[in-house]
């Protein structure tokens, strides 16, 4: 409970420290008021002349009137050559100048004030001084306008902020725009090169068959990238008398060292048939071609089958060889379909010598040669990505109708497409054979 002098007992005197600390605390107290309000004593003019921002007043007609020492030491002008002689535009750059006339002024006199606009000055040292402007009208009691009001705030610092913006977009634009042109050069370079592959490829195998008489041929070529040249190859050909020469095969690898591979083995066969048709010596020529080429360093082989068409009266006898190749798959008349045996076939150019297995079959009308490159039977199908065999590709084709080699190529065309991403190797289909008489109708008149 506070006690006052009257409440305290008549013998009782004052504590001095007590006194002493609550003359300290009040004495501070005052000092504290004081210096702050020490602060608030700058006059007016004083507040108006040293502001942080530009000020003037002006005419109607633009004409300065005042103006405070902060924006004079911007433009570096004394006030006498300024209040009375000059304009607001005399302040301002030829493009503020421009944008005061067509716009700021405009909508000053419409709407009486302007806020936040970006113009340039004329400052000291012939240096332009990015500010924004606020002006505002002062009018009489009844309305009429007397003078305009201006402050103009240094935006410096925000000019260079922005500057430093534009910068950046414009340097990730520019990023951008080579990031497409790169964009664009790889794709136009894609499809050239695509081009190219495919003109290449097309090269490695042939236009289109020959018409063989009494015999009907179908192909089919299915590349797994389009990037990549594929090493598988084919081709149907005459060797005079009334023969024809036939050949498939597969190349180890893909790629312009393949395709390499692929050039050199199709020329091979074809030379070497011309020389001497025996399935067995071109294989043979074409192992010692490919192991001489390739035996120093890089050794490059191909499996292939090689054969012998001979029509005979309504039936053509084959005679092939088969070096590392899988067996020929003949579909006969009557709907059975079976390999032709071809075992103990070497790889072509692995080794200096190499055994190839010979083997004879005859087509009767109705039946149909097929062959292959182990892409149709190393593709992978079902759930459990299991190959697709060799059983599988008899049973399809006995499930096929005996119509002939091109309608044999389309069913298994279609097989193909629909092994999806199962189909990972390029595979080739050549098939042979002697159409099936057509059926004679009956006269019934």
């Amino acid at each position: 409970m506070c006690r006052t002098e009257e409440d305290r007992e008549p013998d009782e005197k004052p504590d001095p420290h007590a006194i002493d600390d609550a003359e300290d605390a009040a004495a501070g107290d005052r000092g504290d008021a004081a210096a702050f309000t020490s602060l608030l004593e700058d006059s007016a003019e004083e507040l108006y002349e040293q502001a942080p921002c530009g000020y003037l007043s002006t005419l109607m007609d633009g004409t300065i009137a005042k103006i405070n020492t902060t924006l004079l030491n911007w433009l570096g002008l004394p006030r006498d050559r300024v209040v009375g002689r000059m304009r607001f535009t005399d302040l301002l750059t030829v493009g503020g100048k421009l944008y005061h006339e067509t716009h700021f002024a405009p909508m000053l006199q419409m709407k009486g004030e302007v806020s936040g606009i970006a113009l340039e000055i004329k400052a000291a040292e012939k240096k332009r001084m990015p500010v924004l402007v606020t002006s505002k009208v002062k009018t009489s009691d009844d309305g009429e306008p007397l003078l305009i009001r201006t402050t103009i705030f240094d935006a410096r610092d925000r000019r260079a902020y922005e500057n430093e913006l534009l910068r950046g977009r414009q340097a990730a634009e520019e990023a951008r725009r080579q990031a497409e042109e790169s964009r664009r050069r790889a794709e136009a370079d894609r499809e050239r090169l695509q081009e190219a592959l495919a003109v290449l490829q097309q090269n490695l195998l042939p236009a289109e068959l020959p018409a063989v008489p009494g015999l009907e041929a179908g192909s089919y070529y299915h590349t797994a990238s389009p990037d990549l040249l594929g090493g598988d190859f084919y081709d149907l050909f005459p060797l005079g008398s009334d023969r024809w020469a036939f050949f498939l095969g597969d190349v180890c690898g893909k790629g312009p060292q393949a395709a390499a591979v692929t050039s050199l083995a199709r020329y091979t066969l074809r030379a070497a048939a011309l020389h001497d048709p025996d399935p067995v010596t071109v294989l043979t020529t074409l192992n010692t071609v490919l192991h001489e080429r390739y035996s120093n360093g890089d050794p490059r082989y191909c499996t292939a089958i090689f054969g012998i068409l001979e029509p005979t009266g309504e039936h053509v006898d084959v005679h092939l060889a088969s070096g590392g190749h899988p067996s020929a798959l003949i579909q006969r008349a009557d709907g059975t379909a079976d390999y032709l045996p071809t075992p103990g076939g070497m790889l072509i150019g692995i080794l200096p010598w190499a055994q190839f297995t010979p083997a004879h079959t005859r087509l009767l009308p109705g039946d149909t040669m097929l062959l292959y490159t182990d892409g149709l039977t190393e593709a992978r199908v079902g759930p459990d990505r299991a190959l697709y065999g060799d059983d599988a590709l008899r049973t399809f084709t006995t499930r096929q109708p005996s119509a002939g080699p091109q309608a044999l190529i389309t069913a298994l065309s279609g097989l193909l497409a629909s092994f999806g991403d199962g189909l990972d190797d390029d595979t080739a289909l050549l098939a042979l054979g002697i159409p099936a008489p057509a059926p004679v109708s009956e006269d019934r008149t």
